[in-house]
């Protein structure tokens, strides 16, 4: 992947100081085009050798262009809330909006290749890892995010010479400290290590950017550049081009669909209810002061269902067995704002609970291959792919310890009306009924074949889906409160953080 020497790149500060204005100049107005569109966001990685100028770089960006609408993220070791989720969950939170730049210094790739150089992940392991990341970036792009990712390369002497330079510059001495000399001693390992990561994660919609980092001078004007060239592109494509990541959808000829075939009469009758509602309860409050799951585990519970099918009960009846300072539910509606400026998944990241902690989401992220797909609210080729982006997002909760557990609530159509007029009939139920409500009502086929669809291509063995027969509301309060309880007791029975 790299020379053992540079190749002498070099731009005199003559030529420097004749070509940076017109570049600022065409910077700003790219800039400025950017943020008056908000069609998409930009996100920079600066990665490379120490002493290869990366700060330096990320300085002149900001110097170059207005720093208003710039965001600097850089990433060490994880905090403790860090630790205590997801590996991904730090660098979604950091993610840009529409129309705004972000930088990344130090990225998703800093820890890989640091546990990789130092012996603490095996080979196969940081190909997982970095599996994960080729689909994350796929899907940015795929949301509209143009990604840059710049590998600043210097040779081993070259590296040894600017970290000398910068130790004699009383102005930057403060940045060589004996780590980084430590650092250099590991040079031929981060070669190899680097190398593989680069060639496995050069893919055609993120490829790396490879920039000799000897010249200041060469090395400032070929980002600026590219930065430039890239969002200038981008801006004046009209269209994406979107290729669906799931084959078509096909429908049973017999009409039997998982649906369908639910026995929607099952009841439990009042005395019955009551008495594994206590059970269950108790249960599931005992589980949730367990050592093993307050050290070593959280709790994403999904609640999806026709309209008026129970979930609100269903929740409320799950949450008395918590400390209500241990759970936050989260209710999802259409998305605001800032969350439209972001790639969908990110609203559901940002509620990931720590160790330890619950999040219950009170519908979720299969609106986009739900309500989205139904109404038309997103493409074809973006609900497609979002089977697998979901799947993705759901085993890398599970690998970081999280418990999955999803329910979808279902009702006959016959149930459904007769609760949508009991709560137009009821003062204090009102509320509950909109007209979106009756909306969907007439689209029923069409949300059963997109939710048949749903349970097919997510129920996984990491995070399966579970039917709820929710005709009879007790029924269904009981089902969901056991279901709980035995896949927590079935996590907790293994003593791993991992995903069972």
């Amino acid at each position: 992947m790299f020379e053992s020497a540079e190749l002498g790149h070099a731009i005199d500060k003559e030529t420097f100081r004749r070509e940076v204005p017109a570049l600022r100049a065409a910077l700003l107005d790219v800039q400025f085009d950017l943020l008056e569109k908000r069609e998409f966001p930009v996100v920079i990685l600066v990665s490379g050798v120490d002493g290869s100028g990366k700060g330096e770089t990320i300085n002149l960006l900001y110097s170059w262009m207005d720093p208003r609408h710039i965001s600097t993220l850089a990433f060490s070791a994880p905090t403790d809330e860090e630790a205590a989720r997801p590996y991904m969950w730090r660098y979604w939170r950091a993610l840009p909006p529409k129309g705004k730049v972000g930088i990344f210094a130090g990225s998703w790739y800093s820890q890989p290749i640091a546990d990789r150089i130092a012996g603490s992940m095996r080979r196969s392991d940081l190909d997982d890892v970095l599996e994960d990341i080729n689909r994350f970036e796929a899907m940015l792009v795929n949301e509209g995010a143009l990604v840059l990712k710049f590998w600043f390369h210097l040779s081993r002497d070259g590296q040894k010479q600017r970290l000398k330079a910068l130790e004699r510059d009383p102005r930057t001495a403060w940045r060589v400290t004996k780590a980084s000399y430590e650092r250099l001693k590991t040079y031929d390992r981060l070669q190899q290590v680097a190398g593989h990561v680069l060639r496995v994660t050069n893919t055609a919609k993120a490829p790396w950017i490879i920039v000799e980092g000897t010249d200041d001078n060469y090395r400032s004007l070929t980002v600026g550049r590219i930065v430039l060239d890239q969002i200038n592109r981008r801006l004046k494509q009209t269209e994406r081009q979107q290729v669906p990541v799931a084959p078509p959808i096909v429908q049973a000829i017999d009409g039997k669909n998982v649906l369908s075939e639910l026995d929607l009469t099952r009841r439990l009758d009042k005395k019955d209810y009551e008495k594994q509602l206590a059970k269950y309860q108790a249960r599931l409050s005992e589980l949730m002061r367990a050592p093993r799951f307050l050290d070593g585990r959280s709790l994403v519970l999904v609640f999806e269902g026709a309209d008026a099918a129970g979930k609100g009960g269903s929740i409320r009846r799950v949450a008395a067995s918590m400390d209500a300072r241990q759970y936050q539910i989260v209710p999802i509606a259409a998305p605001t704002e800032e969350e439209r400026a972001q790639p969908y998944l990110w609203r559901f990241w940002r509620h990931l609970p720590r160790t330890g902690r619950v999040t219950i989401f009170d519908r979720s992220w299969y609106g986009r291959v739900l309500v989205e797909r139904v109404e038309g609210f997103c493409s074809e080729a973006d609900w497609l792919r979002a089977y697998a982006e979901i799947n993705d997002f759901e085993h890398q909760m599970a690998d970081a310890g999280a418990v999955v557990v999803k329910f979808w609530l279902q009702i006959g159509a016959e149930e459904q009306l007769r609760r949508f007029k009991e709560r137009e009939a009821t003062d204090f139920k009102r509320f509950k009924i909109t007209a979106e409500d009756w909306r969907n009502r007439d689209k029923w086929d069409a949300y059963v074949s997109a939710v048949c669809d749903m349970v097919d291509r997510t129920s996984t063995g990491l995070a399966p889906w579970t039917l709820v027969e929710a005709n009879d509301k007790n029924f269904a309060r009981v089902k969901v409160l056991k279901t709980v309880c035995e896949r927590l007791e079935q996590a907790l029975a293994g003593n791993s953080r991992k995903a069972d």
